[in-house]
């Protein structure tokens, strides 16, 4: 027994030190490996055709049974090639489609049958209405499997360059959006007269700044909230609030309302009207809009 237990050791000891074995961690790159990385190269190109032609059983095809990784839009990790195909199936039944796209930096590096990609392309989708190009940021993993080289995971990401042009870009409001952008200005208003002090601490971030149009004063979170409580405490009540007009930017995150507005208060049974313009900002975060900033005047 003691024999065999040294020679099991020694044959550890052998293949840990052989060629082999250190071939398998090595790294080696692409140009040394031009065939795997020709065959390689031809199967992203596979898939990108694919996905132009909305072939869904071509995409399933190249990518493996147990693929994990990220898709551009992956709030978590996606966990085989059911789960993968059920991101898919909103692209292919939908009225976007790829149309093009350009490898713009690739690079290939091996350790064994085992493969890291890397690289950069400029996709270009078309949709009712016209088209756009985005930059995609992409790390594949591919395997040699029983069948040949195949993706078995990816990370897809927007490149910065993308992400940057998105948040600099206007974009378009659509329904939903000025409803909820519209009801979440309105909400605020009639919490601050109501000093509905627990929903102004959710809506309004600790970095808002304001300005009010019979102040000079910019005002911090904390003049907002006493702003609220004081009015409450000296009998004030909102009687009527209205903005007859409305116009909203929107860039990433951020939305920006211009607005007419008017109100009439109760104070202690004395009557009061206001009425003037607004600009205000509102951030989307943690799924709410949220006010950050706004500027009154009187209108004249």
């Amino acid at each position: 027994m003691m024999k065999l237990g040294k020679l099991l050791l020694l044959a550890v000891a052998v293949f840990v030190a052989s060629p082999l074995w250190a071939m398998q961690l090595s790294p080696v790159s692409g140009e040394k490996r031009q065939a795997d990385r020709d065959a390689i190269r031809a199967h992203i190109d596979k898939i990108f055709q694919a996905y132009i032609h909305k072939d869904g059983d071509v995409i399933r095809a190249t990518h493996a049974t147990e693929w994990r990784g990220f898709n551009s839009s992956s709030k978590t990790e996606v966990r085989g090639i059911d789960r993968y195909m059920q991101d898919v199936e909103g692209y292919l039944k939908g009225p976007v489609r790829m149309s093009a796209y350009k490898m713009l930096e690739f690079d290939v590096i091996f350790y064994g049958d085992t493969a890291m990609i890397p690289y950069v392309a400029d996709v270009t989708y078309e949709f009712p209405g016209g088209s756009v190009t985005e930059k995609l940021r992409v790390l594949d993993v591919y395997a040699k499997l029983a069948d040949g080289w195949n993706q078995v995971g990816s990370d897809t990401q927007l490149h910065p360059d993308s992400l940057e042009a998105q948040q600099s870009e206007a974009a378009p409001a659509g329904p939903e959006m000025k409803k909820s952008l519209m009801d979440a200005r309105e909400a605020v208003w009639r919490d601050w007269f109501s000093n509905n002090r627990a929903h102004l601490e959710q809506v309004i971030p600790p970095e808002t700044i304001a300005i009010d149009a019979d102040s000079e004063k910019f005002e911090n979170r904390d003049d907002i909230l006493a702003g609220a409580r004081s009015f409450a405490e000296g009998g004030g009540k909102l009687t009527r609030l209205e903005f007859p007009e409305t116009e909203i930017q929107v860039y990433g995150s951020i939305a920006i309302l211009y607005s007419k507005y008017a109100y009439e208060l109760d104070v202690n049974g004395k009557p009061i009207a206001q009425s003037g313009r607004a600009t205000e900002v509102f951030v989307y975060r943690d799924g709410k809009w949220l006010n950050s900033g706004w500027h009154l005047d009187s209108g004249k």
